[in-house]
């Protein structure tokens, strides 16, 4: 099996996933592209050598319906000969098109690919493609489906993790990222996106609210309490979890990821194309692995799946330098952390999704980008991005800084 290498990682700064956001006026197509330019003039790249570009996209409708992969191709002026394809494995669409490009590389029947994912949360509502989970009665009442915010309500319950703990958590990932953005850790990936004139819409992620304290976070009410009590969503969860007397509803907009707009991509290849390229690697894929979970609490998919890639790559949870787990919800990564016995000091060390947002199919391209410039910043060998994903899976990939 030949190594699958990643020999560079763009993204774009997220922007305030409303109408008054910063990105709100660019298509989903232009972010895409405009990873795909940075790829290309960062790399020298002749196109004509990239097999296939395959992007995540969780809301794959008008805009970023069609394809996006292959028309954000052309309209980066790639050659005509590279393929394009469009995945949607929810939040961990991104880091599962750069495990299906690497898996392709490992297999030698593809030598380059770029990978990574888009998603206009402004100009796309998230949810409205729909699904079966979300709007067949008869699927739902199956599997218990609950919205993903009662499931973390939920994990934070079992867990006994407080309101004032996943507060905590929230305004540490806050800090975080001032301090990353501070020490212009994300320079090296950040790819400022420009108007037609030229003029520089955005070049810093926008969702960011470092000047937030534990008295004003406190203040905001829980998001998910009146669809858990009056709209009795809290009873599907109890028939799957009957030892629980009453769900502690904990989780709100300040310690929840933010909907942002925004892109990213990966260049990966094999040794071999890398040779002929010039091109020097910055990481090698290690392992990778998908798992189920159950329904109904969703959001633990991040242990069991690092659990399997680590145990594929024949490695233990204490070899791994730097984590990154998407802050889908605080008790998400709280529940990683505990259950794995990984210290805070190698979880998100630049802050997360509650502090920067989550650009739903490009989140996991994006954190690989963050991943591999801390490991290169701090010298570390081997790393891991995991993600939960909705209606009950987890992802993660390990890499290893070259």
């Amino acid at each position: 099996m030949k190594q699958a290498y990643i020999f560079d990682a763009v993204r774009t700064p997220r922007g305030r996933g409303k109408a008054d956001g910063s990105l709100h006026s660019s298509r989903p197509i232009t972010l895409a592209a405009e990873c795909l330019k940075a790829i290309r003039d960062r790399n020298n790249l002749n196109t004509q050598l990239v097999d296939d570009v395959i992007l995540g996209c969780v809301t794959p409708i008008g805009e970023q319906g069609g394809d996006v992969a292959k028309a954000a191709a052309l309209h980066a002026d790639y050659h005509q000969s590279v393929a394009g394809v469009t995945l949607n494995r929810f939040c961990g669409s991104g880091l599962e098109a750069i495990n299906q490009a690497a898996t392709n590389i490992m297999s030698g029947q593809f030598d380059l690919q770029v990978a990574g994912g888009v998603e206009c949360m402004s100009r796309i509502a998230m949810g409205s493609d729909g699904g079966a989970l979300m709007i067949d009665p008869e699927l739902s009442f199956k599997v218990g489906f609950v919205p993903q915010g009662i499931g973390a309500d939920l994990i934070a319950t079992l867990r006994g993790y407080t309101r004032e703990d996943v507060d905590r958590f929230a305004i540490e990932s806050q800090k975080k990222a001032a301090i990353a953005w501070e020490e212009k850790r994300f320079q090296k990936s950040i790819i400022p996106i420009k108007d037609s004139l030229g003029r520089i819409l955005l070049d810093r992620d926008e969702h960011m609210r470092p000047d937030t304290t534990f008295e004003k976070i406190s203040q905001l009410k829980p998001a998910f309490l009146e669809l858990g009590e009056k709209w009795g969503l809290d009873s599907v969860a109890y028939k799957k979890y009957p030892r629980v007397e009453s769900i502690q509803h904990v989780h709100h907009a300040g310690n929840s990821s933010g909907i942002v707009d925004g892109a990213a991509a990966v260049l990966i290849g094999s040794e071999e194309m890398g040779i002929e390229l010039k091109l020097k690697p910055r990481a090698r894929i290690i392992s990778m692995a998908a798992v189920g979970s159950e329904p109904t609490i969703m959001l633990t998919g991040p242990a069991p799946a690092t659990l399997k890639a680590l145990a594929r790559a024949n490695m233990k949870a204490s070899d791994i330098d730097l984590y990154e787990v998407n802050e889908a919800f605080a008790a998400v990564v709280m529940n990683f952390r505990d259950e794995l016995e990984i210290p805070d000091s190698k979880i998100n060390v630049n802050g997360g999704a509650i502090a920067l947002g989550h650009p739903l199919g490009a989140t996991g391209a994006m954190l690989m980008s963050t991943l591999i410039d801390e490991l290169e910043r701090t010298k570390k060998r081997f790393g891991c991005i995991t993600l939960c994903i909705g209606g009950g899976m987890g992802i993660a990939t390990i890499i290893e800084r070259i």
